[in-house]
């Protein structure tokens, strides 16, 4: 059968390898898992790398205006 079956280099006949539908939905979602895992990643180091850039300025300087007030009754 020439339909079913492809030469390679050396000649020798190889089976055609054919997905399945069900099969090339599994390889796109583990593609796009992959995906989804390496940006998590990268979000993470740069979290990791500078995590005050990830953290409004309001949150931090309204707890440091409260500290310095707090000093100051003291």
């Amino acid at each position: 059968d020439i339909l079913s079956t492809t030469l390679s280099a050396s000649g020798a006949a190889l089976p055609m390898t054919s997905l399945t539908l069900e099969q090339k939905a599994a390889f796109v979602f583990v593609f796009f898992l992959f995906i989804f895992l390496g940006l998590l990643i990268v979000r993470c180091f740069r979290i990791l790398l500078d995590p005050y850039r990830s953290m409004p300025s309001s949150t931090w300087t309204d707890y440091m205006e409260k500290d310095t007030f707090d000093y100051r009754l003291a």
